[in-house]
């Protein structure tokens, strides 16, 4: 009769160390969290790219021809005459 018991209480051990310690448990939670933050993070950061990317498209199939002379400077490097054309990373 005392076998049941014994069982009962190792499958509660078990399950119960799992819980809190276990890959998907109590402690583990505070790091999930964590990174999910920093995922939170840089998803926002590429949000932020593709909308700064999204205007400038925006701009180029519209025709400003500020926005193209400015890709073609900065693409082809040339200038007009008198002008010299300085390599620069991008703003």
């Amino acid at each position: 009769m005392s076998v049941l018991p014994a069982i009962s209480i190792a499958v509660i051990a078990y399950f119960g160390y799992h819980a809190i310690w276990g890959e998907r448990g109590m402690l583990a939670l505070s790091d999930i969290r964590a990174h999910l933050d920093v995922q939170k993070a840089a998803l926002v950061q590429a949000q932020a790219a593709r909308a700064r990317l999204q205007h400038r498209i925006a701009l180029v199939r519209s025709g400003d021809p500020d926005v193209i002379e400015e890709y073609a400077r900065s693409q082809l490097m040339i200038g007009g005459p008198g002008q010299v054309a300085v390599p620069r990373t991008a703003h």
